[in-house]
C-alpha cells in the first residue's frame, strides 16, 4: 500500500472510531468487516476530543452558573454526545450479572433490551457518582481531569479487547472487537492515552493511570470468570466505572 493509501486507511480508521463511539457527523465512508477492530486504536483520541468539550463549557459557563449547574450541563453533553452509548452497557451489564447465575442466563438478559431494577439502579448511581464528582473537582484541576477520565475510559476498551474472547462468538459489538485487536494497536492506543494524561497531570497522572488499569484488570477477570469472555455492554460498564475512577482521583487527591 502506498503511503497516501496508508494515510487515507488511518483517516477512515479514526472516522469509524468516531462514528462509533460518538454521534459527531462524520463523512460517509466504506465500512469493512475489520474497520472496528483497527479503529480501536484511536479510542482515546475520541476521547479527548469529548472531554475538551465538556472543557470548553466549563470554561464558558463557570462565570455565570454555580459549579453544580456546570456539572449539571456537562454531563448532560458528555451522554448526549456519546448517545448513551456506555450507559446502555452499564445498565445492560448490571441486569445481566445481578440477574443471571450462569452463562447463559447471563448473556440472554444482556440480550434484552429492557432495562430491570440491576439496570436501573446502576444508571442512577453513575449518573449521581459523576454529577457529584463532577462538581466537586477543584477548578484549576477540572481540564485535565476530565479530559484524562475520557481518555482513559475509551482506552479500557484496548486491552480488553486484546486479552478477552468474544462471549458470544460472531454476534454483537462485542464480537466485533474481541480478540480481534492488534498487538501494535494496543500499544499505540496506550502510549497516546498514557501519553495525554502524563502531559495534563504532570506528576499527579501515576493515580488515574494505575487506578485505570486496575479497574481494566478487575473488570476483564470478572468478566471472564462469569462468562468467559466479552460483551459490548462489558465494554460499556468498564468505561463508566473507569471514567467515575478517574474523577475519583481528581476530588481526592487535587
Amino acid at each position: 500500500m502506498t503511503v497516501a493509501g496508508q494515510i487515507r486507511r488511518l483517516g477512515e480508521e479514526l472516522v469509524v472510531a468516531f462514528q462509533f463511539l460518538t454521534r459527531i457527523p462524520m463523512p460517509a465512508i466504506a465500512f469493512e468487516s475489520d474497520s472496528l477492530s483497527r479503529a480501536v486504536k484511536f479510542f482515546p483520541l475520541v476521547g479527548l476530543i469529548v472531554g475538551a468539550g465538556a472543557v470548553l463549557l466549563q470554561k464558558l459557563l463557570i462565570t455565570h452558573l454555580t459549579r453544580q449547574l456546570v456539572a449539571l450541563v456537562a454531563l448532560t453533553y458528555l451522554v448526549l454526545i456519546t448517545g448513551f452509548l456506555h450507559e446502555d452497557g452499564l445498565a445492560d451489564t448490571a441486569d445481566g450479572f445481578g440477574g443471571g447465575w450462569t452463562k447463559d442466563r447471563v448473556l440472554a438478559i444482556l440480550r434484552d433490551s429492557r432495562i430491570g431494577s440491576y439496570g436501573a439502579t446502576a444508571l442512577v448511581l453513575s449518573l449521581l457518582a459523576r454529577y457529584l464528582l463532577l462538581s466537586s473537582i477543584p477548578m484549576e484541576h477540572f481540564a485535565a481531569y476530565v479530559i484524562s477520565a475520557h481518555v482513559l475510559c475509551r482506552w479500557s476498551s484496548l486491552p480488553l479487547s486484546y486479552f478477552l474472547p468474544p462471549a458470544r462468538e460472531q454476534e454483537g459489538q462485542g464480537a466485533r472487537i474481541a480478540r480481534l485487536t492488534s498487538l501494535p494497536s494496543l500499544l499505540f492506543g496506550s502510549l497516546v492515552a498514557a501519553g495525554i494524561v502524563i502531559f495534563a497531570l504532570r506528576s499527579a497522572s501515576v493515580q488515574p493511570l494505575l487506578v485505570s488499569l486496575v479497574v481494566v484488570i478487575l473488570s476483564g477477570w470478572f468478566y471472564y470468570r462469569r462468562i468467559d469472555g466479552v460483551t459490548g455492554d462489558c465494554f460499556g460498564a468498564t468505561n463508566q466505572i473507569t471514567e467515575i475512577a478517574v474523577y475519583f482521583c481528581g476530588v481526592w487527591i487535587a
